[in-house]
């Protein structure tokens, strides 16, 4: 359905919560990016998005953001259409 990467840790309750709520969605497929399992991806990830927490997603080239920020872009029906437009 489209192309989601989402920056993430092995023990991150919001990591799989953003994860449940995509695949909700019909998200088949998640490029996850372990952070914890490489600090460059850490570096690279707080460069791009000027956040040091996860998850951080990107739907396409847009950065959504981390949990809240999904769950708020889904609350108000910005979601599925940003999904269909990747």
């Amino acid at each position: 359905m489209s192309a989601v990467k989402m920056y993430t840790t092995a023990v991150c309750p919001y990591c799989v919560r953003a994860k449940q709520i995509l695949k909700a969605k019909g998200v088949t497929e998640i490029e996850e990016i372990r952070v914890d399992l490489d600090p460059e991806q850490r570096i690279s990830m707080m460069n791009l998005t000027g956040r040091r927490t996860v998850p951080q997603i990107f739907i396409g080239d847009t950065h959504v953001g981390g949990c809240d920020d999904l769950v708020a872009l889904d609350g108000q029906g910005g979601l599925v259409p940003l999904l269909q437009a990747a």
